[in-house]
């Protein structure tokens, strides 16, 4: 049945992905965020769907008579040399096979983000696809928190197989990027019920983020709402949330979970967390020894045999900052570190902009809430490997095309002076006589 519903969505939606580009970018969007064909039992989990909808689109966007330009910003044109230098590493990589199907996987995402930049031109279309972002990884928030509260927060939130956080530490992360994002469809949003039903899914999300029983989750989510709360238009509710969801979570979470979460202290005495620290300390030692790093999917017993401090504790890297690092070599990870300050720069620029003007307030707020969900991801991020997420690269372009959006906003008369144009009643000035 669920294989049925999905086929009935996406082929349903085709004919119209062919006259409009933009709900090509939304159905793909929400094929690899929702990933609703890893939610069924049959021939639907492996079918391609994500290549049938990008073909459709770019047929779409053959025969469209509208624009199709990328607005380069310096944001947009170091994403593309990143890309450009991926390629190079993985040429140069230690295990040629297994970086080039991580690369292709990572350049599919990557060009759509490019593609999205295209598409996507104006601010209805922009909002639309932060609905659809929102609704798909907000499923999980909502569902994950009824579950955390309804069991007791003894067994773990995850996501489906086979996707970008099928584990507990990756839906931890996701769910602390989403977050923010929600709250900026509930500033945005007039209906009343909308506001409460946008909040509810926020304090849903975190109980699910802490329900995923994930350290480095925890500390990503306490960054994330303190800033949530310090980003926030009005602070009391903010913090009333906030407050209401951390009583939740006292007094429903077992006494397990909090002996988890106190191990964070003692990492010294986990081993997993040594794991860790040995898989940092080799990947900082490959991006030392290679100009181009170890290509991706490097982590792997070689590796370690002949980089790692202990070179037997083979572990996974669990950190965006030393995946790229020993992936990408140093000059890939100065391009990550530039590219996330970059987007940050231009998100405050936004602010700076927009946050005293009545009409553009949107973009501020947006640009708000986008830094709210980099502070979760780059601390969240330091004990997860996701470095290569495309909802991070989502949100660089959003802001892209935010900066864009402005200032056509800015430069476009107003629809008042249109009007007085159109009816031939502007303003002259007066000439007194003496």
């Amino acid at each position: 049945m669920r294989d049925l519903f999905v086929a009935i969505v996406v082929f349903g939606l085709l004919p119209m992905v062919l006259r409009r580009p933009q709900v090509g970018i939304y159905l793909w969007s929400w094929i690899g965020y929702h990933n609703p064909h890893r939610l069924a039992f049959g021939w639907a989990r492996d079918f391609p769907w994500a290549m049938i909808i990008a073909l459709v689109t770019f047929t779409s966007m053959l025969f469209s008579k509208e624009p199709k330009r990328i607005p380069w910003t310096r944001e947009s044109v170091l994403l593309l040399i990143f890309v450009l230098w991926m390629g190079i590493t993985t040429y140069f990589a230690f295990f040629p096979e297994l970086a080039w199907e991580g690369f292709v996987k990572v350049f599919k995402v990557l060009l759509m983000t490019f593609v999205t930049l295209m598409v996507i031109n104006n601010r209805e279309r922009l909002n639309g696809l932060i609905w659809v972002i929102c609704i798909s990884l907000g499923f999980y928030g909502i569902k994950g928190g009824i579950f955390t509260i309804s069991k007791g927060g003894v067994h773990r939130v995850q996501g489906p197989d086979g996707t970008f956080f099928g584990g507990n530490n990756e839906m931890a992360l996701v769910l602390a990027m989403t977050i923010p994002l929600l709250a900026y469809l509930r500033l945005q949003e007039k209906r009343r019920w909308m506001q409460l039903g946008l909040g509810a899914a926020m304090m849903l999300s975190g109980i699910a983020a802490i329900g995923s029983q994930s350290r480095g989750g925890l500390v990503g989510l306490a960054a994330m709402g303190v800033f949530l709360w310090l980003k926030s238009r009005n602070k009391f509710m903010t913090a009333l949330m906030l407050v209401s969801s951390v009583l939740i979570i006292g007094s429903i979470m077992p006494q397990a979970w909090f002996d988890r979460m106190n191990t964070i202290k003692t990492y010294e005495q986990d081993q997993s967390s040594l794991g860790r620290i040995n898989a940092w300390w080799t990947a900082f030692h490959v991006a030392r020894s290679n100009i181009t790093g170890g290509g991706m999917d490097m982590f792997r017993p070689a590796t370690f045999a002949q980089y790692a401090p202990e070179p037997s504790r083979v572990h996974d890297v669990h950190s965006i900052y030393f995946e790229i690092m020993g992936e990408q070599g140093l000059i890939g990870f100065a391009m990550f570190m530039t590219l996330g300050l970059m987007t940050w720069m231009r998100c405050n620029q936004i602010i700076r902009l927009c946050k005293k003007d009545p009409g553009r307030k949107w973009a501020a707020d947006l640009a708000a809430m986008i830094q709210v969900s980099m502070v979760g991801y780059a601390t969240a991020g330091a004990f997860l490997g996701l470095g290569y997420f495309d909802l991070y690269y989502h949100l660089i372009a959003i802001t892209v095309m935010t900066w864009v959006f402005i200032h056509q906003e800015q430069s476009e008369p107003s629809p008042v002076k249109v009007a007085a144009r159109r009816t031939g009643f502007t303003r002259r000035k007066t000439i007194k006589q003496p």
